[in-house]
């Protein structure tokens, strides 16, 4: 089974061709990210990110085929980003995709971006359910049991804001790069995390959900007392802020593998996903987490922690190999929770 994979939910355009097979086969994966066209503006503004995909996606398209060596006409289906994400970029993507599908008589898969993130470890590791994730990202901070496909229970989320976006805050605060996670990972390595006390948001308390508005202002209270120009100050910086972002996903993860544990008893790894999930430091605790439990870790390498169309593809061949078509008309979802049922005190972005 060949599928073709389109991610376009925020600002990377993405495109990949995915082979079903013992082990599967990543035949092309393309990203082009639009961080030039943002960082005049600070941030990632909705209608040029569309804009940018309709640009991009045919190119794109062409070169995955390209580089996969093979036509339109070896592809079993064709998957896209429905949801969540930002509505003019998932548009895009999914018209592109039902346009293929379509043409050439394909099924069509409307993929949720966060169950792509989380099924990215059985692509990768072969990783069997039940696991439990850790979904860490721009937009979203969550635990979740992954029991199968489609079937996800959520144990935390963020309250306020998620550990990607404190982040790319504290980076832009420090005059550094965008993303802001790979950007203070770097700064970090030469700093000394114990110079700047910062808080650890819900650290101790019961539950498995995450805070970090409050520590975002207390980075901001930090960095406006300091010399930001002095090399040094911004690596102490960087270093506290990074330790203290993964000191608190760790207490969060160690109540909620407890509490996996109990309920999933064959249960079988601790999986970290999303873009924060590249960090070498928290990967290097995390492992220690589940070493601690007796359970696997597993991280996707970087570049499939970050959004990819390598992801879409698989989530589409896991779908398609138990019948999970959709039709032409599924809509996109700019909010799609991977469990609905679950209480949110603020609503998945």
């Amino acid at each position: 089974m060949n599928v073709l994979g389109i991610e376009t939910s925020c600002d990377e355009t993405a495109v990949a061709v995915v082979s079903d097979g013992t082990p599967p086969r990543v035949r092309a994966n393309l990203v082009q990210s639009q961080l030039a066209e943002h960082a005049v503006y600070g941030g990632i503004v909705p209608e040029i990110a569309a804009r940018a995909h309709l640009d991009l996606l045919d190119r794109l398209i062409r070169a995955a085929l390209d580089e996969a060596a093979i036509g339109l006409d070896a592809i079993d289906g064709v998957a896209a980003a429905a949801g969540p994400g930002l509505i003019g970029g998932l548009i895009v993507g999914t018209m592109a995709a039902k346009g293929i599908a379509w043409a050439g008589n394909k099924p069509y898969v409307a993929v949720n971006h966060l169950e792509a993130h989380a099924l990215t470890a059985r692509l990768t590791d072969s990783v069997t359910f039940p696991y439990l994730l850790l979904l860490v990202s721009g937009g979203h901070s969550q635990l979740l049991a992954c029991i199968g496909v489609g079937r996800y229970r959520q144990l935390g989320t963020t309250l306020d804001d998620a550990a990607g976006e404190a982040f790319d805050k504290s980076a832009k605060l420090l005059g550094l790069a965008q993303p802001g996670g790979p950007a203070i990972e770097r700064a970090a390595r030469t700093g000394n995390p114990r110079r700047f006390p910062l808080p650890r948001p819900m650290r101790g308390r019961d539950g498995c959900d995450f805070s970090f508005s409050g520590l975002k202002t207390a980075i901001r209270e930090r960095v406006l007392a300091c010399d930001v120009a002095d090399p040094g100050i911004v690596a102490d910086l960087a270093a506290a802020i990074e330790q203290a972002i993964c000191d608190t996903l760790v207490d969060r993860t160690a109540i909620a593998l407890r509490r996996f544990r109990a309920q999933h008893p064959a249960g079988t790894a601790l999986v970290a996903a999303g873009g924060v999930a590249a960090n070498a430091r928290l990967r290097a605790r995390l492992a220690a987490l589940a070493d601690d439990a007796s359970l696997g870790f597993v991280a996707p390498p970087a570049g499939l922690c970050t959004d990819n169309g390598a992801m879409i593809a698989w989530a589409g061949v896991e779908r398609l190999r138990l019948g999970l078509a959709d039709p032409l008309d599924a809509p996109v979802r700019p909010r799609w929770p991977l469990d609905p049922g679950a209480y949110t005190a603020k609503p998945p972005r």
